[in-house]
């Protein structure tokens, strides 16, 4: 499933960043559009994931390869191999699990 992602100014002065968060909009070969809060980029295993959180009520995340092509540009890579998914889903989990229990810590 191909997509195309726009991080461009939406025109209302936010640079589509609203208080540090960053929002892409993924556009689906079949034309469905997601907008989608970047969560974080994260390594693992030598390969650079990207994990996005839709803005459309669900709690799926959205999980694909990274590739930096420039500055402002990246590419987002289908994650094929079910195996290298499970352990990409696995290890973010651990990473937001952690951050949460960080997070609670510092209260």
């Amino acid at each position: 499933m191909d997509k195309k992602f726009d991080n461009t100014d939406c025109g209302c002065g936010c640079n589509n960043e609203e208080e540090g968060v960053e929002v892409i909009t993924l556009e689906f070969d079949d034309g469905e559009s997601v907008e989608c809060e970047v969560i974080g980029v994260f390594d693992f295993e030598g390969k650079e994931y990207i994990a996005l959180l839709p803005n459309d009520e669900s709690d799926d995340v959205y999980i694909y390869g990274y590739k930096e092509l420039g500055e402002e540009e990246f590419e987002l890579v289908d994650i094929t191999d079910e195996d290298e998914f499970k352990r990409v889903a696995d290890a973010f989990e651990k990473l937001a699990y952690e951050e949460e229990d960080n997070s609670e810590n510092k209260k």
